[in-house]
C-alpha cells in the first residue's frame, strides 16, 4: 500500500519566525498521519532541519543544480541540500520550468543529481490553460513524464507531482473527473515503463489545494496526497488538508 504524502513548498516566503510553524505541525500529528514534507526556502534549509529533528516533519529543498559543485553562482547543489539533513527536493516545478526556461532533459538531469545524493525527487508536470483549452492535456504530461522521468525511477527514490500550470495560486481547480482521469493515465503510463515498481511511486495533486477542497480531490484513487503551496505557509491552514488525506 503506497504511504500518502503531505508536501507543503513555501516557494519565496518566510523568514526564520515562519519556522515555528515546524513545531506546530510536529505537535498536531496522530498515529495516522501521512507522511509531511516541508519545502521552505533554501536559506531556511538547515534551521529547518534543525526544528524538524525527531520530529515527524521532513524537510525538502525547493530545486537544485544537475552538477554537484562548480562556477554556478546563486545555484545549490543536491548534495548541499542533502547536508542540512533535508531527505526531499522538487524539481520540475512549472515555476522553474518557464521562468528558468528548464526543459525536460534539465529536469531529468536533476532528477538523477537528487538520486545520486541520496534525496528523493519530487518531480512536478504540468500543462497550461491553452493547453488544457486545446484537449491536450494527457499527451503533454505523458510526454513530460517520459521526458524527465529516469528510466531507473523506484518507489523510494521518487515522486511524481501533476499540477495543472492554471491552477497553481489561481483558486481555480479541475473537477475531480478531470483529476481522476490524469491521475489514471500517468499511472498507467508509470506501469507500462516501469512495470510493479510504477505501480507503487506515489502521485500527487498540486494545484490550489485547500481545506475546502481536500478531501473531494483525495476521493481519487491515484492521488497519493498533495504538493501545497500558499496553504502550507500556516500550519492552521496545512493542518485540515494533513486531516483529510489521512481519512482518506
Amino acid at each position: 500500500m503506497r504511504r500518502k504524502l503531505a508536501a507543503g513548498n513555501w516557494k519565496m516566503n518566510g523568514d526564520s519566525g515562519l519556522l515555528d510553524e515546524l513545531g506546530t505541525l510536529a505537535t498536531s500529528q496522530t498515529a495516522q498521519a501521512p507522511q509531511i514534507v516541508i519545502c521552505p526556502p533554501h536559506t531556511l534549509l538547515t534551521l529547518a532541519s534543525f526544528r524538524a529533528q525527531g520530529s515527524p516533519v521532513e524537510i525538502g529543498g525547493q530545486d537544485c543544480h544537475a552538477e554537484t559543485k562548480g562556477a554556478y553562482t546563486g545555484d545549490i547543489a543536491a548534495s548541499m541540500i542533502a547536508n542540512t539533513g533535508a531527505t526531499h527536493v522538487i524539481v520540475g516545478h512549472s515555476e522553474r520550468r518557464d521562468g528558468h526556461n528548464e526543459s525536460n532533459e534539465m529536469v531529468r538531469a536533476k532528477v538523477q543529481a537528487a538520486w545520486a545524493a541520496g534525496l528523493n525527487a519530487i518531480l512536478c508536470i504540468g500543462e497550461s490553460e491553452a493547453e488544457r483549452a486545446g484537449d491536450a492535456t494527457l499527451e503533454i504530461i505523458a510526454a513530460q513524464l517520459q521526458a524527465s522521468l529516469p528510466d531507473d525511477a523506484t518507489a523510494a527514490n521518487t515522486v511524481v507531482a501533476y499540477e495543472p500550470i492554471w491552477a497553481i495560486g489561481t483558486g481555480k481547480v479541475p473537477t475531480l473527473d478531470q483529476i481522476v482521469e490524469t491521475h489514471d493515465m500517468l499511472r498507467a503510463e508509470l506501469i507500462d515503463r516501469l512495470g510493479v515498481e510504477g505501480a507503487q511511486i506515489r502521485l500527487l495533486y498540486g494545484g490550489s489545494v485547500k481545506p475546502a477542497n481536500a478531501a473531494e480531490i483525495f476521493q481519487a484513487q491515484n492521488v497519493d496526497g498533495a504538493l501545497v503551496g500558499g496553504a502550507s505557509l500556516k500550519a492552521t491552514d496545512f493542518q485540515p488538508i494533513i486531516d483529510a488525506l489521512a481519512e482518506s
